[in-house]
């Protein structure tokens, strides 16, 4: 197949989804909006900004700003961001009609896929939701909403990673009769990489794989801390993607934890799943999400799972099962969970055999890809792109005013 991508070309998860096309041999095209590089084969990469991406350094990655900077850009691409699309979209289309690819992917909504539907060039259109873009973007702006809407009108099907996107696609604008697929938003779990320990850890470590993001209350996570270390002295608390960031060195010294905690860098696939490995419990304090991929890997290296308690979430994990669901706005919430599942060795045991046949049989890497390539070929066979979606069909536009 010949496929074109839209996507943040830095992101893991990303290169993740695109890079199983490229080693099977597809013609592979990348219309990134953020300026990257990739080490598997492409056919051609072209970078097309949108919502000021091209003002960001090439080597930052995806949710490695600090939580209160994550907030206040999201915040502002929010109301701004959707002014460039326009004229972004004059760019990806004409790069769209000079390949003639069989099939546009956008990989995530704003701006990706906003863009993708600004730019439709009578080429079948997928469209993959991640996690927040409907709980948290969607209904941000009155500009946001215009272009979800549009993206789920134009599209001719869409990925999600869980169920629950489906139905709020359908909510925002997705046609029933539109097809639609639902496997880990990265792929799933590459189980040559991430797979359980020889032997359980016996020591209560804890880790935060989900690094500063503006959806994880991660002021809540550390204010927990201490409210565990008043009865478990002995627990080790380590992030990810947090190393010599202000804001987690300041809470540290606030709550006077530094013995407890130790802040990571950024690190590769190989390199989490060791420290995911030497921990016995994995924490998501999300506020908004799908499925969180840090989430599944940390699962697949034998971490008892504690999360927010959202829709999605319950999706993969039963409460007082295969793992707990807490109040991710509530340190006391968060730190009983913790306290909890440190102390039922039996629970955490039953949860990593539960876990790890729902890994093998819902989150496999190469059985999902399997299931999204017939998924690629299925909407290129079935679709007829003789003609561009009418134009009328388009709902009206919000006030522009900002």
């Amino acid at each position: 197949m010949k496929l074109l991508f839209v996507a943040d070309g830095r992101s893991p998860i990303a290169q993740n989804w695109i890079r199983y096309f490229a080693e099977r041999g597809d013609e592979i095209y990348l219309a990134s909006t953020f300026a990257c590089d990739v080490d598997f084969p492409i056919k051609r990469l072209e970078l097309t900004p949108v919502a000021f991406s091209a003002v960001k350094k090439q080597n930052t990655r995806p949710g490695s700003a600090s939580g209160r900077t994550s907030g206040l850009v999201t915040a502002i691409r929010q109301w701004i961001g959707p002014l460039t699309i326009s004229r972004s979209a004059q760019k990806l289309r004409a790069f769209i009609q000079e390949v003639k690819p069989d099939l546009v992917h956008a990989l995530r909504v704003p701006y990706e896929g906003m863009l993708a539907a600004e730019a439709y060039a009578a080429v079948p259109l997928l469209i993959s939701i991640w996690g927040n873009d409907f709980t948290l973007h969607a209904p941000s702006t009155p500009l946001m909403q215009h272009y979800t809407r549009w993206a789920m009108t134009v599209t001719h099907a869409l990925h999600a990673d869980c169920e629950r996107d489906v139905r709020l696609a359908r909510e925002w604008g997705l046609s029933m009769d539109k097809p639609t697929l639902v496997t880990p938003g990265n792929g799933g779990i590459r189980s040559d990489v991430f797979y359980p320990p020889k032997e359980p850890v016996k020591e209560p470590v804890i880790i935060n794989p989900r690094g500063f993001r503006a959806y994880v209350n991660n002021e809540a996570y550390f204010k927990a801390i201490p409210l565990v270390l008043a009865k478990r002295s002995d627990a080790k608390f380590i992030f990810s993607s947090m190393a010599e960031k202000s804001q987690a060195l300041q809470w540290i010294q606030e709550l006077k934890i530094e013995h407890a905690v130790q802040l990571n860098p950024q690190l590769s696939h190989a390199q989490m799943a060791d420290v995911f490995r030497g921990a016995q419990i994995v924490v998501s304090p999300a506020i908004h999400d799908g499925t969180p991929n840090s989430l599944l890997e940390g699962i697949a290296c034998g971490c008892f799972p504690i999360a927010g308690d959202l829709e999605s979430i319950r999706e993969w994990i039963t409460h007082g099962q295969n793992g707990l669901l807490v109040n991710p706005n509530d340190p006391q919430s968060i730190a009983d969970g913790i306290l909890l599942a440190i102390q039922r060795e039996d629970l955490r045991l039953e949860a990593a055999g539960l876990n790890a046949k729902m890994i093998s049989a819902r989150a496999e890497y190469g059985m999902n890809m399997k299931k999204v390539g017939e998924f690629y070929e299925f909407i290129i066979r079935g679709l007829d792109t003789s003609g561009e979606i009418a134009r009328s069909t388009r709902p009206p536009i919000v006030n522009r005013k900002l």
